[in-house]
């Protein structure tokens, strides 16, 4: 099989549990997830099989949404309330108003230090490893955009609000809590975890472990596994020409006139003149089947991954 399935990974199981996992529900080897959940969190995985597997690194950078809940009044050394706890405060003078006015500061661009508790490499070692064995190292601040941060709810009495976060690649929701209860003057951890989006895959259509093995029991697992070139919607598009699908199958660098557009939605289909120079876009072979992504370059199209 190849394509994405977009599971929803439960509490307990890692991300690397989840690819075992379904290796033995599919019967299929060649499979690989898109960007690591950690063990507490839940939600949207989605899992490339097969050919697929080629735009892993795609999918790990497209924008992410979430859902989580942090607790104020508590420090703890993994900025999740599974960690160990090292300093608590008073919260209750928090108000909506002024958690409503510190979470508009942490939209946009902007500097995150990343938790040691994470899987992130200094010399050679995950710095979790290093948390473990009690070692603090300096951590470079990353660049990332919290595109959208919505405040679902607040419950002043218990110290937890809830939040809907939309982000860029690399962004750390844990740290985001923390950073938050800091800036709010009373700590802050992150409580639970819910990934409800990663680009076009969204919560309402994710599967857990027991659906995918009853789909599969059912011979009716294909029916839901995402195309690749469905997470391309947008690009222009384009078929090779019968007399030169050769060069095609075999990834050659092709010229305007082996292509003809092929975007049965647009009434006026984009020719490939009309690019610009780097522009991307999805080429299809003869019999209509998504082949490859290529670039226009100077003067031909250059393949950029082959599928």
């Amino acid at each position: 099989m190849d394509g994405i399935i977009n599971v929803y990974k439960e509490k307990g199981f890692t991300s690397h549990d989840v690819v075992a996992k379904l290796r033995g529900i599919l019967h299929q080897k060649k499979i690989g997830h898109t960007g690591t959940l950690d063990p507490e969190a839940e939600g949207v995985l989605p899992v490339c099989l097969g050919k697929a597997t080629k735009v892993c690194d795609l999918l790990t950078n497209k924008d992410k949404t979430y859902r989580a809940v942090c607790q104020l009044g508590v420090s703890t050394d993994t900025q999740d309330m599974t960690g160990e706890i090292l300093q608590t405060a008073d919260c209750s003078g928090v108000t909506r108003e002024a958690l409503q006015e510190v979470l508009c500061g942490f939209t946009g661009n902007q500097l995150q230090v990343p938790p040691m508790y994470s899987a992130l490499k200094v010399n050679g070692k995950k710095l979790y490893e290093l948390a473990r064995e009690g070692k603090t190292v300096e951590r470079k601040a990353r660049s990332i955009t919290i595109y959208a941060l919505e405040l679902v709810d607040f419950v002043p009495e218990e110290g937890t609000f809830t939040i809907d976060v939309t982000c860029s690649k690399g962004t750390y929701i844990r740290t985001l809590c923390n950073d938050i209860g800091e800036k709010l003057g009373c700590f802050g951890a992150m409580k639970s975890l819910l990934r409800t989006r990663v680009g076009v895959f969204e919560l309402e259509k994710a599967f857990t472990l027991a659906q995918i093995e009853q789909l599969m029991a059912e011979n009716v697992v294909e029916a839901h596994i995402v195309q690749v070139d469905a997470l391309f919607a947008g690009y222009p598009a384009y078929r090779i020409r019968d007399e030169f699908a050769a060069k095609l199958a075999n990834g050659n660098p092709l010229l305007p006139r082996f292509l003809q557009p092929y975007d049965p939605d647009r009434e006026n289909p984009v020719m490939i003149r009309e690019l610009s120079e780097g522009q991307e876009f999805l080429v299809y072979d003869e019999t209509g089947r998504f082949k490859a992504m290529y670039r226009k370059g100077e003067k031909d199209l250059r393949v950029r991954k082959m599928f």
